[in-house]
């Protein structure tokens, strides 16, 4: 026996253009202003990426040479030395400039442990500025990552919702005709996925990048405390021999 066939129904299904594009054409008013939160988000996902990620291998590149200059160094470098080339403006020039600062106000006639307790103080206070500095614009990356599939999903949601209205309008259960729409749906779902997983893994990505970069600032600050811990240890000695 041969089922009878909605042929208004059935033409009018294929006519849609299911297509990511027409489907976003035709979708509910909340479904699209769902899709294009989520790309908008993934836009936001990839400019985090280009531009933090210039940055932070930048910075990365400057801690090294900072540290490797530092290493090598036999006083704590002057503030307008050939050094400052090397430093340049980043974390490493601004430790130099705490120790040379802490130093400039304690005076000659300071005890020494008490200058480098001081120093180690500041430093520290420097280096957590860094980080905070350098972590900025990282979190929306958490965000999209733990929002945007709950995002797709209300869309999907709202989406389904309307086709089933759909089908008690059009008193049919003919699966042609609500079709479209729970494609339609679905795609807010697959684009919170595709601004979500992207965000996680790039999140990933700079959270292991920023561990590094603390791991840098912190030897470059050892490396001030020692250069400073050196030149005491000497300007004492000078003392006691005259």
């Amino acid at each position: 026996m041969t089922l009878p066939v909605d042929v208004p129904a059935a033409a009018a299904a294929l006519s849609h253009d299911l297509t990511p594009w027409g489907m976003y054409l035709a979708a509910d008013t909340v479904v699209k202003a769902v899709m294009l939160a989520l790309a908008a988000a993934s836009v936001a996902t990839w400019t985090v990426l280009l531009a933090k990620g210039w940055a932070l291998s930048r910075q990365s590149r400057g801690l090294r040479a900072a540290r490797a200059l530092l290493l090598d160094a036999a006083h704590l470098p002057a503030a307008d030395g050939a050094a400052g080339a090397v430093l340049g403006q980043g974390v490493a020039h601004a430790l130099l400039d705490g120790a040379r600062t802490e130093l400039r106000l304690s005076g000659d006639g300071a005890d020494a442990a008490g200058i480098k307790e001081r120093i180690g103080s500041r430093l520290e206070r420097i280096e957590l500025a860094y980080a905070r500095d350098m972590r900025s614009g990282v979190g929306v990356l958490a965000s999209i990552g733990a929002i945007a599939p709950f995002v797709g999903l209300f869309g999907t949601v709202w989406g389904i919702m309307n086709s089933f209205i759909g089908i008690a309008d059009a008193n049919t259960t003919n699966l042609a005709v609500v079709a479209p729409g729970i494609a339609e749906a679905l795609l807010a779902t697959a684009l919170g996925l595709v601004a979500a997983i992207p965000a996680v893994v790039i999140y990933n990505h700079f959270a292991r990048v920023l561990a590094g970069l603390r791991a840098l600032a912190g030897d470059v600050s050892a490396a001030v405390q020692q250069l400073v811990s050196r030149d005491l240890d000497r300007r004492g000695i000078a003392v006691a021999a005259r």
